[in-house]
C-alpha cells in the first residue's frame, strides 16, 4: 500500500522549511530521499508540483492547489484521531506558523514563547514579525494576529487583546516646536505617518466640549512600515505618532515620550485578533496556540 499522507507530510514539510535539506532534518530523512519522494509524487500525479533552483523552492499553481489540500487533509486526520482516539485529546505536534506585527510581537508574543513551546514541544513555531497585512493563504501561514477591522469573512477570528490609542511627542520635539493645543494646530506640526496602502493621512478625534467627534488631516516628512521605527524616530524628535498604547507606555513612564491632545482623545482602541481559517476540523496545534493567547492575554479595554 502507498503512503499518501506521508508524502502530503513530506511536500507540506519541504515548502515549510524552504528546501530539501532543512526538511530532512527535521523528518529524520536524507535529503535525496526527500528529494526523490516530491519527484515520484510528481510522476504519480503527472503534474510538477515545484520550480526546483540552488537557493528556493517555490510551488507551482498545481503545486499551491496540492498543498492546500495537503494542508487540509493533514489538519482532518488530526482532528478526527482527537475524536476517536479513546476520548485522549491528540497532543498538538508539527509546523505552526504564526505572524504578527512587530510592535504586538516584540511586548507580547516573544515573553510568551518559551513558556508555550515548554507546554507543547511536539509543535515547531514559525514566527514570523512584520508590519504588512499578509494574505494568509498567499503567506501560507496558519495564525495572524492583526490590529483593525477585519475584512476577510471566509476567516475565522478570536478577540485576544485591545489597547486605547494616544499621541505622543518626545520631550525634545515639544520644547523646540510646542504642543499642539487643538487638533487643527497639526497643520504646523510633523505627524510621523504609516505607508501602508490602505492608510489614510487623517486622525480622529472628539471636541471635549460637544462630544461630537471630527477627523484632522495630518502630514509629515516621515513615512515607515514598521511601528518600532516610527517610535524610534518620534523618541529621536521627529515628530508626533499614534499609536496602540501598549508601544509606547513604558517611554511614556521613563520620560522619552509625553502625551498631548488628551483631551482630544478620540477614545478608540486598538483591537488584536487572532486570525486563522475557519474549518470544523480545526488542528490541534493551532487551536491550541489560539487558546494560549486568549490565556496569557486577555483583552482588555
Amino acid at each position: 500500500m502507498d503512503n499518501r499522507f506521508g508524502e502530503m507530510e513530506v511536500f507540506v514539510r519541504t515548502l515549510a522549511h524552504g528546501s530539501f535539506s532543512a526538511a530532512a532534518r527535521k523528518l529524520g530523512m536524507t535529503p535525496s530521499a526527500v528529494s526523490k519522494l516530491v519527484s515520484r509524487l510528481e510522476q504519480r500525479l503527472g503534474a510538477r508540483l515545484l520550480v526546483r533552483s540552488t537557493r528556493t523552492l517555490t510551488p507551482t499553481p498545481e503545486g499551491e492547489v496540492y498543498l492546500a489540500e495537503a494542508r487540509r487533509l493533514l489538519d482532518a486526520m488530526d482532528a478526527m484521531e482527537t475524536r476517536i482516539g479513546e476520548g485522549a485529546r491528540l497532543v498538538p505536534r508539527g509546523p505552526l506558523r504564526v505572524s504578527s506585527s512587530v510592535a504586538f510581537g516584540q511586548h507580547y508574543i516573544l515573553p510568551i514563547v518559551p513558556a508555550f513551546l515548554a507546554r507543547y514541544p511536539d509543535i515547531e513555531l514559525d514566527l514570523s514579525l512584520t508590519d504588512e497585512v499578509i494574505d494568509l493563504w498567499q503567506e501560507r501561514a496558519d495564525v495572524a494576529l492583526r490590529a483593525g477591522a477585519l475584512r476577510d469573512s471566509t476567516l475565522k477570528a478570536r478577540r485576544i487583546f485591545s489597547t486605547p490609542r494616544v499621541i505622543v511627542a518626545s520631550p525634545d520635539y515639544l520644547k523646540r516646536y510646542g504642543a499642539p493645543l487643538v487638533p487643527s494646530e497639526l497643520t504646523r506640526h510633523a505627524c510621523l505617518r504609516y505607508n501602508f496602502l490602505k492608510t489614510r493621512d487623517e486622525w480622529p478625534f472628539r471636541d471635549p466640549f460637544t462630544g461630537q467627534p471630527l477627523i484632522q488631516a495630518i502630514s509629515g516628512p516621515f513615512l515607515s512600515n514598521s511601528g518600532p521605527t516610527v517610535r524610534e524616530i518620534c523618541i529621536a524628535g521627529g515628530g508626533l505618532m499614534r499609536s496602540g498604547e501598549y508601544n509606547v507606555a513604558p517611554h511614556i513612564a521613563r520620560g522619552a515620550l509625553v502625551p498631548v491632545l488628551q483631551d482630544w482623545n478620540a477614545k478608540d482602541t486598538e483591537v488584536v485578533h487572532a486570525v486563522f481559517a475557519d474549518h470544523p476540523q480545526l488542528a490541534p496545534r493551532i487551536r491550541a496556540f489560539v487558546d494560549f493567547l486568549t490565556e496569557w492575554l486577555p483583552a482588555r479595554d
